[in-house]
This record gives structure tokens, sequence and C-alpha cells, in this order.
């Protein structure tokens, strides 16, 4: 989207704010004249209430068709776009950070006022010398292979993702979009990517977004065994991932030929097509040179993600760029599981405003180990068991075991869960995390486990055969 009309949507967004508590996309949309029936409109707008959300400028109440976007109570405009630094801490939980990292994030954290424009540097790409210059130390690769490695012996390029491609299509393509913005939750994306049913109650774009994820994710597997990134393959994973979601359909898989602009940031990306193209290519040698996965991975990252070589789409394309050498050597994949939106863009603003990568590494390892985890046969490793499970381990027991025996058809699970969850009146920020552990839960039931919810083998059978 071009920066011009993400403005002209803010101002009509803080306008109709200043006339109303609460808006919707729908307000915004018919106040805008935009039809109900262009989807492109839609995301546009919900990419606006998006920065705006993490720019502390308003708060999302809700979820799916029920969220609404109201403006932040605070005594002054200023106020509300600077977080203090604390609070950007927040946004990290758990995250192990650098002193490096806190720095960065405090700079981040200010107000965009506070914080110097800056364009494209070509220096941070042309001055990486593949093998030579590392963003991952090498304790930091070394723990990281030893993280990520599935198994000792030789397979072809692409096996170990196979074995698990269904698991990885949901993980990948769920979590991805959910960093979008993408209202899904796990369990409605399982039944899109495997039964091909949308979710009712969800935009046509967000149907779009998970189902072209998995094109690309299996687009990738399928070429595991090239020897080489190409410049075609990246701009295929871009093409695969973009399909009926630009406005221009010949943009789709294309090195952008015009100014982009990203909301939230004073980063303004390279202007010049010509040199845009360059740098692409560029970054296409040296990431071929380096020989470690995760440096290459992690490279293939920051680097797209800063060059927003195409149009639109270009977290989503270093995302799944940054799963290929790892799905070529066999290694665990990359899911960005339980990683926030906002540490994420915080991390991606370290790298855009001050080509500085120490935050963004430092989410990097932890969403790593993390999504290794998911994948690893070894369950001891773990580590700690989670305390939230611990805490409601009746209520999730409860649930599930009601959802079993009601036998709620799978189109209606979500809600049911949502239901269940609303009864039992717990913290707003507990139950938001609790819906995400039972719908894993309910993902992971098999014969085999379903004694832990006082469940026999028929009657979950009788609820199986409704999924």
């Amino acid at each position: 989207m071009v920066a011009k009309k993400k403005a002209d949507l803010e101002a009509l967004v803080l306008g109709l704010l200043k006339e109303k508590k609460e808006i919707s996309v729908p307000d915004v949309a018919q106040a805008a004249g935009m039809l109900k029936s262009d989807e492109g409109d839609r995301k546009a707008i919900r990419r606006v209430l998006t920065t705006l959300v993490e720019r502390g400028v308003l708060e999302a109440r809700g979820a799916a068709r029920a969220r609404v976007y109201a403006a932040l109570t605070t005594t002054t405009p200023a106020a509300a776009e600077a977080p203090k630094p604390q609070e950007g801490l927040k946004s990290f939980k758990d995250i192990p950070l650098s002193q490096e990292s806190v720095r960065l994030l405090k700079y981040v954290s200010q107000s965009l006022q506070a914080r110097a424009p800056v364009g494209y540097k070509q220096d941070f790409l042309r001055a990486y010398e593949p093998n030579k210059s590392f963003y991952l130390t090498d304790a930091q690769r070394a723990e990281l292979l030893k993280t990520g490695t599935a198994e000792s012996a030789a397979r072809p390029a692409g096996t170990y993702a196979r074995n698990i491609l269904n698991r990885l299509l949901i993980d990948l393509s769920w979590n991805s979009s959910r960093l979008e913005g993408n209202t899904y939750s796990l369990l409605e994306t399982k039944r899109l990517i495997e039964l091909g049913e949308s979710a009712s109650g969800k935009d046509a774009s967000e149907t779009q977004m998970i189902l072209n994820h998995k094109g690309a994710i299996e687009y990738i597997i399928e070429s595991a065994a090239e020897e080489k990134i190409s410049f075609h393959e990246v701009c295929s994973i871009h093409a695969l991932l973009s399909e009926n979601l630009l406005g221009d359909p010949s943009a789709s898989g294309r090195v952008r030929q015009i100014a982009v602009g990203i909301g939230g940031t004073n980063y303004m990306p390279l202007e010049n097509p010509h040199i845009l193209k360059e740098c692409f290519q560029i970054f296409i040698e040296k990431l071929n040179l380096i020989e470690d996965p995760f440096e290459q991975s992690f490279f293939a990252l920051v680097q797209l993600s800063y060059m927003q070589a195409f149009e639109d789409v270009n977290k989503r394309t270093a995302r799944l760029a940054a799963n290929i050498s790892l799905i070529k050597k066999n290694l665990r994949p990359l899911s960005f599981m339980d990683v926030e939106n906002e540490a994420y863009v915080k991390s991606l603003l370290g790298v855009y405003e001050k080509n500085d990568v120490s935050l963004f590494r430092d989410l990097y390892l932890w969403a790593y180990t993390r999504s290794a985890q998911r994948y690893s046969a070894i369950q001891q490793t773990v580590g700690e068991p989670n305390l939230l499970k611990l805490k409601y381990r009746g209520e999730i027991q409860e649930i599930i075991r009601t959802v079993i025996l009601e036998k709620v058809a799978g189109p209606q699970v979500v809600y049911r869960i949502q239901i269940l969850l609303e009864a039992k009146k717990l913290p707003e920020a507990d139950s938001a995390e609790l819906f995400k552990l039972i719908e894993t839960e309910v993902l992971s039931l098999h014969d085999g486990n379903i004694a832990r919810f006082k469940i026999r083998p028929s009657e979950f059978q009788e609820w199986k055969n409704l999924q």
C-alpha cells in the first residue's frame, strides 16, 4: 500500500473516534465509501488499525467480527504514542534480552517524533561478507544446531519436513498469518488446511492468506532438493503467498517498481526499482554463499524484511524464506509459535531504523527453541511445566470433556470452547492464553491420551466422526 493512502485512512480513523467511542472495520469502510465486496479495501483498513494499536494510539477489544477499536484514554496524543521503556519490555515476556537489545528496545519504544527518519542503507547488505560476517555468534549457532537436529542419519533434503508435513502446514500457516492480524484460530486453521472448510464470520482475505501459506510451504518442501536458493524460488514464494491478495495481480512474484511506505516507522524503503533489483540479486548471491544453515536462515529473515522487495507480503515471504535452509538440511523448522505481534514489530523496527539485529536475534533464538521443542520427540527437554496449564488443569479437562460428550461438530468446536471459557469468568489475560492451550490439547487428542479427560474410546470415536 502506498504511504498516502495509509495516511488518509489513519486520519479518517482518528476523525471517527472523535465522534464515536468505538469503531469497527465496517464503520471505517462505510465512512470511506468503500464497497462491502472489496476485500482489498478491508485489508487496508485492518492494517491501519493494527498499526495504530501497535503505536499505542488505539486499543483492540473483542475478536473476529466482534472486534472494535477505541482510543486509549491518555492525557495527550504524545503520551499515547510513547510507551515507557518498561512497557516495551513487557511485550517480550519470557524472551531473554541482551543489554544491547534492551537499549535498542528503549529507542524503538519511543514515539515516532522522537525517532530519526531513515532511508534504506545499501551498506547494510553490501558490507555483509558471507562466512566472515555473522549475525549469530559461534556459540549461538552451535546451540541452534544442537536444538534443531532431528535425526543423526543423513536423509534426502526435505525428508524431515515431509514427515511432519501436516503439523508444519498448520503451525507455520497459522502463526505467520496470526502475525499479520489474521483472526483464524488454530483449530479453524486445521479445518481449513485439512478439510478445505473456511470458518464462518471470517473475511475472505483471511482464508486466502492461510491457503496461500499452505501452497508456499508445500512449494518450499518440493524444491528442497535444489542445490541453491534461486531468485526465481524467492519470487515464487512471494507469488504463492500473495495470490489474490494484491490490488495489482502482476505485482505478485515481481520485485516492486513503485515506492511503498510502512506504518508505525520512520523508515522509508528504497524507491529506485533498478537499484532495488540489483540489491535483491546481491541478497540472493550472498545468501547462497552462507554455509551455516541458521546464519543463512536469519540472514534471509533480516534482509528480506528490511529490503521490502515486493509491493506487499514482504514479512510473510521473509518468514517462509527463513525456513528454506532448515528444510534443506532436515533441521526442525521455525514456526514462530508463541511470538507476539508487538515483540515481532519492535524487533523489526530495530532493523528498519538502526540496522541493529540484536533485538531480532534474541527473538529468533527464543522463537526457534520454542518451535524446535514442538517438533521434538523427547518431550522431557521442553523444560518447566506450563504454569497456566497447572493452574487451570480442572477447567481444561472439563471444557474438553464437555466438547467431546456433547458431540460438538468440527465447525462449532471453536465457538463452543469460547462459550464454555466465558462461563468460567476467568481473568481476561488468562482466558486468552487458556483458549490457545485448549486448542492445542484438542488438536493433540487421540485414542491413547483421552483417559486424561475421563473419556471412553467409544465416546471419543463418536465425536471424532463429526470432525
